[in-house]
C-alpha cells in the first residue's frame, strides 16, 4: 500500500508541475484575448476633448521656458510710439516726468525688499485719470536697467488704449488667450526698446467680467513670469466695473492713479476699498502743477499694511 500511495502521491505531483508550467507558459506567450461581443448594446461614451494645453501645444504647469523660446516666438514688431505720452521712446530720456518715473521704480524695488513684488496692477477710480500712461512709462523705464526685462499686459478689455499709445496692433491679444484660441507667445509682440515685451488686449471680447475671471490669466502669469524681472497690468478703473478687483487677485500688489484736482474723494475712496488693504501698494498722483502739461508730474507714496485715504 505505501508503494501505491507514493506512486499516487508522485504522480499527482508531476500532473500539477506540468500543469503549472503549461500556464506560466500561457502567460508569457499568449496575447490579450479579445471581449467577446456584446449581447446588449453597450452603453454610449463621450469623448473628452484633450485639454487646451495639449490642443495648442502648450507645456504644463510644471514647464519653464527659457529666454530663447521667448525670442525665437515673440513676434518682433515696428512700433510707432506716441512722442507725447511715452516718455522713453522718443529719444529724449531728459523729458518732464522722466525723473518722477525713476523714483517710482526705486520706490517698487524698496517695496521688494519686504515682500514679494513682481506683478502689479495699475488702476484708477475713473476712466481717464492717466493709468495707461501710468502703466506703459513704468514698464519703459523697468528696461531702462540693464538687464532687466518687463513685460506689459493691457487687461483692460473695454476700452483698451496701450496698443494706440505705443503705436502697434491690438490682435492677437490677451482676450483670445483667454478663449483658449492662442497660446501665450503669439500674443506677446516687442518693439524698438529691448526687453520691453507687450500683450495687447486682443479681439473685442463679448463679456470682459466673465473672461478675466475663467482662471486663465493666472495660468498665463504663471507660465511666463520666470521670464520677467517685472510684469505690469493696465487694468479697467475700480469703480465703474469689476474687473479690477478679479486681475487683482492674480497680482501682487497695486498702484491706484488718481487724478489731481479730478478724482473726487468719494470715489478715491471706494476704488481703494475695492482690494484687500495689503494688496494695495501705493498711490500714483497724477497732473499735479496748476501749469503742468498732461500726464507730466507724478508724485508716489509708498505703502505696506498700512494705507491712508487718498485726498483730492
Amino acid at each position: 500500500m505505501s508503494r501505491i500511495h507514493e506512486a499516487l502521491k508522485k504522480a499527482e505531483q508531476e500532473r500539477a508541475a506540468s500543469q503549472g508550467s503549461v500556464m506560466q507558459s500561457s502567460v508569457a506567450t499568449t496575447p490579450v484575448v479579445e471581449q467577446p461581443a456584446y449581447t446588449e448594446a453597450p452603453v454610449a461614451t463621450v469623448a473628452t476633448p484633450a485639454p487646451i494645453t495639449a490642443q495648442l501645444g502648450m507645456p504644463t504647469l510644471s514647464s519653464t521656458y527659457s529666454i530663447d523660446t521667448l525670442l525665437a516666438r515673440c513676434a518682433q514688431l515696428e512700433w510707432k510710439p506716441d512722442p507725447g505720452t511715452m516718455l522713453f521712446l522718443n529719444g529724449d530720456d531728459g523729458v518732464r516726468g522722466t525723473e518722477e518715473f525713476r523714483t517710482l521704480r526705486s520706490r517698487l524695488y524698496h517695496l521688494r525688499e519686504k515682500m514679494p513684488l513682481k506683478k502689479v496692477l495699475i488702476t484708477s477710480a475713473l476712466p481717464k485719470e492717466g493709468k495707461s500712461f501710468t502703466s506703459s512709462n513704468l514698464a519703459q523705464v523697468m528696461v531702462r536697467q540693464h538687464g532687466r526685462r518687463a513685460l506689459l499686459i493691457d487687461a483692460d478689455l473695454r476700452a483698451p488704449h496701450l496698443h494706440e499709445m505705443l503705436g502697434t496692433t491690438s490682435e492677437p491679444g490677451l482676450s483670445d488667450y483667454l478663449l483658449g484660441k492662442n497660446d501665450e507667445f503669439s500674443i506677446m509682440q516687442r518693439g524698438p526698446l529691448e526687453n520691453l515685451f507687450f500683450i495687447p488686449s486682443g479681439s473685442l471680447a463679448p463679456d470682459p467680467a466673465e473672461l478675466v475671471g475663467n482662471g486663465r490669466l493666472k495660468m498665463l502669469l504663471q507660465r511666463v513670469e520666470s521670464l520677467f524681472d517685472w510684469i505690469i497690468i493696465d487694468s479697467p478703473p475700480a469703480v465703474p466695473v469689476s474687473d479690477a478687483s478679479v486681475l487683482a487677485k492674480a497680482c501682487d500688489g497695486v498702484l491706484m492713479v488718481v487724478r489731481s484736482n479730478s478724482t473726487p474723494f468719494d470715489l478715491a475712496r471706494k476704488a481703494r476699498e475695492e482690494f484687500p488693504e495689503q494688496s494695495l501698494i501705493g498711490i500714483v498722483l497724477n497732473g499735479t502743477g496748476e501749469d503742468a502739461l498732461p500726464y507730466a508730474q507724478y508724485y508716489y507714496e509708498s505703502y505696506h499694511r498700512k494705507v491712508t485715504p487718498a485726498r483730492s
